[in-house]
């Protein structure tokens, strides 16, 4: 990574951690851990898998916002506002918990299924919103070839997703050479989804993850491969407020 002076140092690729859901559900999990706590603006991010006879039951949050984007197979959202749809993969649905929502995230179509689920924190005075709901499909999401690289925007620019946090949330399949350069100033990541490669020389590839925890002017990161790699790059405006969880409620 091309830094300068308002940075920490070069990009440092981590292993993730294996957790176990109420119910059997692996989760593999960027934050928290027992090793990584939040990352301001962001409290939680992992990806699923949920077998067919397993989903996660009508259950409570409160306080923050959540991007689900599926990478296989079909999730069947119902919440306690009415909303019921089931999305597929490159779908993503945006929930605002706000003052307060229940939901459940089931299989559907008989068939396991696995995705990516980001929670990014509500600003102390957007924490009594009401709660909303909003999903969109693959095709709604803008997706350009830049060169060595296809890059479909989950949130940032030209997507519908709006969230009350500016973030940038790209889904990047590189085959040769990408460079990302996330807005100073910000937090961010990088996490692999498919295939390996390299992150500024440091070999990344599947349920891996390289955090930026300041993002100075002029940042770079580049990513290469020879055969392949899908990963998801992330970055938002930090909000300076502590972050506490407690379970399904950020207070």
């Amino acid at each position: 990574m091309s830094v300068d002076d308002d940075t920490d140092g070069d990009v440092e690729v981590q292993a993730t951690t294996d957790i176990t859901h109420q119910g059997g559900m692996r989760g593999n999990r960027v934050m928290p851990t027992p090793v990584r706590d939040h990352l301001d603006p962001f409290v939680v991010f992992e990806r699923f898998f949920i077998a067919a006879d397993q989903g996660f039951d009508t259950h409570p949050h409160r306080g923050f916002e959540i991007v689900s984007y599926m990478v296989e197979g079909g999730m069947v959202h119902e919440d306690s506002l009415g909303e019921s749809h089931t999305a597929y993969p490159g779908d993503a649905m945006r929930i605002t918990t706000g003052s307060g929502i229940e939901h459940s995230e089931l299989p559907a179509d008989g068939a396991a299924c696995n995705g990516l689920q980001l929670w990014v924190n509500l600003p102390r005075d957007r924490k009594e919103d009401d709660p909303g709901f909003a999903n969109v499909s693959a095709e709604e999401l803008p997706t350009e070839d830049a060169g060595d690289a296809t890059v479909t925007t989950v949130v940032g620019e030209g997507s519908p997703i709006e969230l009350a946090t500016d973030v940038t949330y790209l889904d990047v399949t590189v085959e040769g050479s990408w460079t990302w350069d996330p807005p100073a100033g910000w937090s961010g990541f990088l996490y692999g989804i498919e295939g390996s490669g390299t992150v500024d020389g440091e070999p990344f590839g599947v349920e891996e993850f390289a955090a930026l925890e300041r993002i100075g002017d002029g940042t770079r990161v580049t990513v290469e491969s020879d055969d392949g790699v899908r990963l998801a790059a992330i970055a938002g405006e930090p909000h300076g407020e502590p972050i506490v969880q407690r379970g399904p409620f950020v207070e």
